[in-house]
């Protein structure tokens, strides 16, 4: 079967709608992935009765389980007992819960490396723990943690092609679909290959140019 440039061409439209929606959802799940480590590593870091043993025993459940069955949990078991989501939102909070367990581990690193004579330089200021969180140590753990960070979010973006399985039409799941109806395997695995590179090129180059900006000394 002879390659068919023409047959993509004419696929733009669905490819492109495809692309826009992994877009969409992989922006979200970055978004609230970023708020559960945020949240979850000062947990951990702050020990917390009961809730840093939660957040341990949830890092322990997403990590050693297949997104797949999350996914399939999340979208068939929950509707079990009255927590149904539609397919766009049942994406969105897989991958935020995937994404979030690995970022809290990612930021709980960086809040390990702030020296503890900045504790004690916010006490001599008269800082609240919570100033001290906000203003000290979670902007040196960014800092610090940004490129573990980074590659989580990257993982986030190609993971999102687990979301055809469910039905959901993202980049991977309108490849699928011409190919059952139209036989042209070829052109659209190479075309979402193409794509896919293109998108994890241009986040890998924005977060290598935002890791480049925030480890450059600061300026009085």
């Amino acid at each position: 079967m002879d390659f068919d440039i023409h047959y993509l061409i004419a696929q733009w439209p669905a490819l492109l709608d495809g692309v826009l929606m992994t877009l969409k959802i992989t922006a979200l799940a970055i978004f609230f992935s970023m708020l559960i480590g945020v949240l979850g590593g000062a947990v951990r870091v702050m020990k917390v009765p009961v809730l840093s043993q939660a957040v341990v025993l949830y890092v322990e459940l997403i990590r050693n389980t297949p997104i797949l069955v999350q996914l399939f949990f999340i979208f068939y078991g929950l509707p079990a007992i009255g927590l149904g989501l539609s397919l766009f939102w049942s994406g969105v909070v897989c991958l935020s819960l995937w994404a979030g367990a690995y970022q809290i581990e990612n930021i709980r690193g960086g809040l390990a490396t702030v020296e503890r004579g900045m504790r004690e330089a916010s006490l001599a200021l008269s800082l609240k723990p919570a100033q001290y969180f906000a203003l000290i140590a979670l902007p040196i753990a960014f800092r610090t943690s940004l490129p573990a960070m980074l590659n989580t979010a990257i993982s986030l973006l190609k993971n999102s092609s687990y979301l055809q399985a469910i039905g959901l039409a993202e980049l991977t799941f309108v490849a699928v679909d011409r190919i059952a109806t139209d036989f042209r395997a070829i052109e659209m695995f190479t075309a979402i290959c193409v794509m896919y590179l293109v998108l994890v090129g241009v986040l890998a180059l924005l977060t290598a140019r935002l890791s480049a900006h925030l480890q450059r000394p600061f300026r009085q």
